[in-house]
């Protein structure tokens, strides 16, 4: 192994995010940049004595070429790259526990537009984010890479991975009907092979590989893109639907009678059989989920914890709490309990048609046991990249001082009033704000959204996604 300074490289700081690096293709994100990235990331591997990683990519355009930039420079250092070829992140997170590999690199977009793409990235089997990233820009433009003699092989993954999420549904003589969309991303490319080993009916629509992602947006936490789901559950009389992004680590159910079933409603559904087999588990959830989820843990004899937003987060929490079960209202779900702890869709799906299986009780009415509040999706209010983090802090400092509400500030400002309660974060992947509100009645609801558009103006931004 040698040590050399040439071939520096400045990335463009917007592509270094809190939990992966992010950029649009061709011009902040080239095969050039991507290279470099897998230059630095091969050195902090064969630095920390590794010499193993594995690379994925997704559905997208531009990711076979930017994989094989990156296996380019993943080589480069004297590591050993195993390329599993196309698939969703959580096959890669898979392929890097299961073959005992040092590292694990994704080429992914995830669910943003079709011309961005991006890297997620694990080391030593712990998530890599935050300092870490910013740590390979540092190296990047400093030239500072190791050099050694590395081997590229293939491996394909995709048989080994999908009898893995197969292996915990159990039989069942409850034949359900299911609606598939994986939103034409990277999950389509183990979703026929894997429904083959899922007893029941299965339909499918936009069920193919397609980068330019033709029938929606891949992101199924924005109810729009699931009004084709919803319809096909309809016509077809399903018993659900199950929706996956662009690269398959976050899922989105509809239920029997159409309704969207958020993401903090599927981690109180998904406890249930969690804390049957593990009565007082620790269940995490982010920021911005209802207070019936917290309720309802505590109510099945559970532990609720509360997290700041953010996959890589979340994932550290479990290790350092034991939880079994942690999801987010994004829908990334996370399974310590007979799994690996990472944010795996269709291993949630698993989960979940194992626990609808064993159930005398359909999923609607599953959801229909819950506590009833009134509450806002995530609203997504635009802010400015430089302006997001400020506009929090001076949020922080006008409540300061107030005796009628209660202030939990883990992950921007969660605001708790005799109505309910508001919440506004600063984004960590995008120039936006994210508000949410909840109560127990539409006109309390009505005085938190009052509250937030009120704090939102006071700084200067528009409450329009708010107020409407």
């Amino acid at each position: 192994m040698t040590t050399e300074t040439s071939n520096a490289i400045v990335l463009h700081p917007t592509i270094l995010r809190e939990y992966d690096i992010r950029g649009i293709v061709g011009d902040v994100l080239t095969e050039e940049v991507v290279c470099a990235v897998g230059r630095a990331f091969g050195t902090l591997v064969v630095r920390g004595g590794g010499r193993s990683v594995v690379v994925g990519y997704d559905g997208r355009l531009s990711s076979p070429q930017l994989a094989a930039a990156l296996v380019v420079g993943l080589k480069s250092t004297g590591v050993r790259v195993i390329q599993i070829g196309l698939g969703p992140s959580p096959m890669l997170y898979f392929a890097a526990h299961h073959l005992g590999a040092d590292g694990g690199m994704m080429i992914t977009g995830s669910h943003n537009p079709p011309d961005y793409n991006g890297i997620k990235m694990l080391k030593g089997g712990k998530p890599f984010f935050a300092d870490q990233i910013q740590l390979l820009g540092q190296m990047a433009a400093a030239g500072d890479f190791v050099t050694g003699p590395g081997t590229v092989e293939d491996y394909d993954i995709k048989g080994e991975y999908v009898a893995r999420l197969a292996q915990d549904l159990a039989p069942s003589d409850r034949a359900l009907k299911i609606a598939w969309d994986p939103g034409n991303g990277a999950a389509a490319a183990i979703l026929h092979d894997l429904c083959a080993r899922i007893p029941g009916t299965h339909v499918f629509i936009n069920d193919h590989v397609d980068g330019t992602f033709p029938a929606h947006h891949p992101d199924p936490t924005v109810e729009e893109n699931l009004v084709q789901l919803q319809a096909a559950v309809a016509e077809h009389g399903c018993d659900l639907g199950i929706a996956f992004d662009g690269d398959g680590d976050r899922i989105g159910v509809i239920d029997g009678k159409g309704r969207v079933i958020w993401g903090d409603q599927l981690v109180v559904i998904l406890s249930r059989a969690v804390l049957e087999e593990m009565p007082g588990a620790t269940i995490i959830a982010d920021v911005k989920s209802s207070k019936v989820l917290f309720d309802e843990i505590t109510r099945m004899g559970g532990k609720p914890l509360m997290s700041r937003t953010g996959h890589s987060l979340i994932k550290t929490m479990m290790v350092e709490t034991g939880a079994a079960l942690a999801g987010e209202m994004s829908g990334h779900i996370f399974f310590a309990h007979k799994y690996y702890g990472f944010d795996d869709a269709p291993y949630a799906a698993i989960r979940l048609l194992d626990l609808l299986g064993r159930s005398t009780a359909s999923l609607a009415e599953l959801r229909d046991a819950m506590p009833t509040m009134v509450n806002t999706p995530e609203l997504r209010i635009d802010c400015p990249d430089e302006r997001k983090f400020t506009v929090i802090d001076e949020v922080k400092r006008r409540l300061n001082g107030r005796s009628d509400i209660s202030v939990q500030d883990i992950d921007g400002v969660r605001v708790t009033t005799a109505d309910g309660w508001w919440l506004l974060r600063a984004s960590n992947t995008q120039p936006v704000l994210v508000g949410r509100c909840e109560s127990a009645s539409e006109s309390g609801l009505q005085r938190l959204r009052d509250e937030l558009a009120l704090q939102l103006t006071a700084s200067e931004i528009d409450p329009v996604a708010v107020v409407h």
